[in-house]
């Protein structure tokens, strides 16, 4: 047997003392005074199913995009957050984000810590008609897909183990602040009033955020350096990826009502109308640059939309999302073609959707928010309120500006506890084999035969089965 380090030996370690430390806790009574409503129960507990699916949606959208050598390193590092944010919100994530407020900045770790108080506690005061495990749950699924939306920036490139490090730290110093101040009732932003219905900021934004600190820290690939044009692996996963991300979407926003009422419903059409008109936008913003409609392009439009959608899908009004939709697509579409020509090396453009999406959705929630749709909101400048719209600006300013900074500087610590970037020759061979041992094989191999027939040539088209061989 191979000799292990220590820090080969050290994850499996903790995970082991984790769950050893998980015994001696006290075993307390579900809280319930008959205060909850079943129907809002049901729709909570579907909406987190939801959010959760978006996840291995995530992995197909961006695994779809990579060059083949790479498909199964980029799939696992958005899946593999399920675990490990999971182990991370039950010991201290969700006392850092939901947590007794220390000054409006961070919840008290002690709180929540290892779920104590969660099943025995009583609901969440924005959420009075669920049991807070549920809210604690609904909330997890947010967690673990915001450090999977970084993957699409540094895939290609990033050492698996340093990954999962940064994901950790990302969760404790970035999610959680972030989350606090966003959601939480003595949160500074939330007490300034900004508005982020469903992760706007905490989610979008923060990632987007990361995303440009660690393009930037891990610096170009080879391949991008010489500009070689890489070929998508499988758009049809592309597609499927989409279609999974769009329905998770329904309980990312929908679920963020914290009820079965109207106001999911109105969330609930806002995502879909929004997604929608992104994706044509985006597609036939393509086309008058010159460019055929293509997959790649609705798919990538339609996600931009779900994105700049999320800050203000319970503030709007429903024919107002198809505006956000087709603006946030136009926007995010030039920023992709600016970012192509600089040296910016963010490989499925991460910042340019999810982080200028997000950014876009905050301030258009500024324009159009409406009390007739929410009273508990405000209504935008559209509406008549400059102050609200100002508001929006400085949250989107405060919330750029610490996720950059703190994403960059974990990035940095990440780098030099280990090497965060594999080396060049694990980078030509792929990650899948470097750093994981497998490898992806194409289902199908298109060979063209041409039949002369009547002194005419027909072209015809024939699927072979591809040779899958295991790795020796």
């Amino acid at each position: 047997m191979k000799n292990l380090t220590l820090r080969q030996s050290l994850p499996f370690v903790l995970l082991l003392a984790i769950g050893v430390l998980c015994l001696y806790f006290p075993v307390l009574p579900n809280f319930d005074e008959g205060k909850y409503n079943t129907a809002d129960i049901a729709w909570i507990l579907i909406s987190a199913a939801l959010v959760f699916l978006m996840t291995p949606g995530l992995a197909f959208f961006y695994g779809g995009m990579v060059h083949r050598k790479n498909v199964l390193s980029t799939m696992i590092k958005s899946v593999v957050a399920a675990g490990v944010i999971t182990v991370m919100w039950v010991v201290v994530s969700f006392s850092l984000a939901f947590g007794e407020s220390i000054n409006g900045i961070i919840g008290n770790p002690g709180t929540f810590a290892f779920f104590q108080n969660v099943n025995s506690g009583a609901p969440w005061a924005g959420a009075p008609t669920i049991p807070l495990t549920l809210f604690a749950v609904f909330q997890l699924m947010f967690a673990i897909i915001t450090p999977g939306l970084v993957v699409g920036a540094v895939a290609e490139r990033i050492r698996f183990t340093s990954y999962i490090l940064f994901i950790v730290l990302f969760s404790v110093f970035v999610y959680s602040p972030l989350a606090h101040w966003t959601w939480h009732p003595e949160g500074f932003l939330l007490k300034m009033g900004v508005l982020d219905f469903a992760g706007g900021t905490v989610v979008h934004i923060s990632a987007g955020m990361a995303a440009l600190a660690g393009a930037l820290v891990l610096k170009r690939r080879k391949s991008h350096i010489e500009n070689k044009e890489i070929p998508p692996a499988n758009i049809p996963y592309v597609l499927i990826g989409t279609g999974l991300l769009w329905f998770g979407w329904f309980g990312f926003n929908g679920g963020s009502a914290f009820g079965s009422g109207a106001l999911a419903v109105s969330a609930f059409a806002t995502t879909n109308m929004a997604a929608g008109a992104a994706g044509l936008s985006w597609m036939f913003f393509d086309v008058l640059r010159g460019k055929k409609p293509s997959v790649l392009g609705f798919c990538i439009g339609a996600v931009v939309g779900l994105v700049a959608i999320t800050p203000s899908a319970g503030f709007v009004a429903i024919p107002v999302s198809i505006f956000i939709g087709v603006v946030a697509a136009i926007i995010s579409n030039l920023a992709v073609m600016w970012k192509s020509r600089t040296s910016l090396d963010d490989t499925l453009d991460v910042f340019p959707c999810h982080g200028v999406g997000g950014i876009v959705g905050m301030i258009l929630t500024g324009v159009f928010a409406s009390k007739q749709i929410n009273p508990a909101g405000f209504d935008g400048i559209f509406y008549g309120d400059a102050t609200f719209f100002l508001t929006q600006l400085k949250g989107v300013v405060i919330v750029v500006t610490f996720s950059f900074v703190m994403s960059y500087g974990i990035f940095k610590l990440v780098n030099l506890i280990q090497p965060i970037r594999v080396s060049s020759a694990e980078e030509e061979e792929g990650l899948d084999a470097s750093q994981h041992n497998e490898k992806y094989y194409q289902g199908t191999l298109i060979i063209e035969n041409s039949v002369v027939v009547e002194n005419s040539v027909v072209e015809s088209v024939i699927e072979v089965e591809s040779l899958r061989k295991v790795p020796a």
